[in-house]
């Protein structure tokens, strides 16, 4: 691993041999195109600073940065308070917050009250409340350490509930939950693969595990990728590895069928959300959405996977 400073962040940067999801050898994985330590905007050549490849997967289509660059802090891509990002209004909880995943979770598995449930990535702790609201026996965990201290101050998270930690450093028992949620957390970690991995090992037979991720089918994406050609550069705007919202993958869903072979779970639901539209006339929201909608290339991935070992 080669150690760079970059604007007070220090980095390792860890080459990778294989596919993360399918272990497909990287050798065979399409270059899309390099990555700058900041927002490109549409005017790249005036920008510089540290750059990564951008790869897409030949055989699960996952799209990821080589090498891997990982904070020698992870505060230095997770200490940011929350109300540097959202206005005070952000803690405030809604009981819509995560309802319609509360719905289509109990629905997978048989719900009775006081089932348990785990939050990866709980954040200030809203999920918590919906599904402690739902009737679940619900804990978490969050490796930011100023929003599990606003989950804990602001929020009112039970402290026996909410563990600080990441996903690698944290244990839990065998079989432990019923219900697992890694709601928009996997792209932000180094080895996804191995976390859901471990994560399993912490759910029934029989449980569901809620993932969110960003899609690498995203239509938006692909358009600006073409604009920078058009204008003469070789940068993409996939992924986010050394800027917020410091994104490392984007998956799709044979990322997560080959991945299931591996560790023994099936994907009982899935779902495309078009969600935000950027960098796209306002007047030309209505036909992206519509046809996103049709052709599934949104932004966001929803699977729910459940484990049959």
């Amino acid at each position: 691993m080669e150690k760079i400073k970059n604007s007070r962040k220090q980095y390792f940067f860890e080459d990778i041999s294989i596919c993360e999801m399918c272990h497909d050898d990287v050798a065979s994985h399409k270059i899309l195109g390099q990555r700058l330590n900041q927002s490109q905007g549409i005017f790249p050549r005036k920008k510089s600073g540290i750059s990564v490849s951008v790869l897409k997967c030949s055989k699960c289509n996952l799209i990821y940065p080589q090498p891997l660059p990982i904070p020698y802090n992870i505060q230095d891509h997770y200490g940011t308070p929350p109300e540097n990002y959202w206005s005070e209004s952000y803690f405030n909880w809604h009981p819509d917050y995560f309802s319609q995943e509360i719905k289509t979770v109990k629905s997978l598995i048989n719900f009775q009250a006081g089932m348990k449930a785990l939050d990866i990535g709980a954040g200030i702790g809203k999920c918590m409340i919906s599904l402690e609201k739902a009737g679940f026996d619900v804990y978490g965990f969050e490796p930011s350490k100023p929003f599990y201290d606003r989950a804990l101050s602001k929020m009112g998270i039970n402290t026996g509930k909410l563990k600080f930690g990441m996903v690698e450093e944290v244990e839990y028992d065998k079989d432990s939950f019923d219900f697992i949620t890694f709601g928009a957390v996997l792209e932000h970690l180094y080895h996804p693969s191995e976390s859901i991995e471990k994560a399993f090992k912490w759910l029934r037979p029989g449980g569901i595990m809620q993932i969110e991720v960003p899609s690498s089918k995203h239509l938006v994406a692909r358009l600006v990728n073409l604009y920078y050609r058009i204008i003469g550069t070789n940068y993409v705007t996939n992924i986010s590895p050394m800027h917020s919202p410091f994104h490392l993958y984007e998956f799709d869903l044979n990322s997560f069928e080959l991945l299931g072979k591996r560790l023994g779970f099936t994907i009982v639901k899935s779902k495309y959300d078009v969600c935000e539209i950027m960098f796209i006339p306002k007047f030309l929201h209505p036909i992206f959405r519509k046809y996103m909608e049709w052709t599934n290339t949104g932004m966001q991935l929803t699977v729910y996977l459940k484990k049959i070992v």
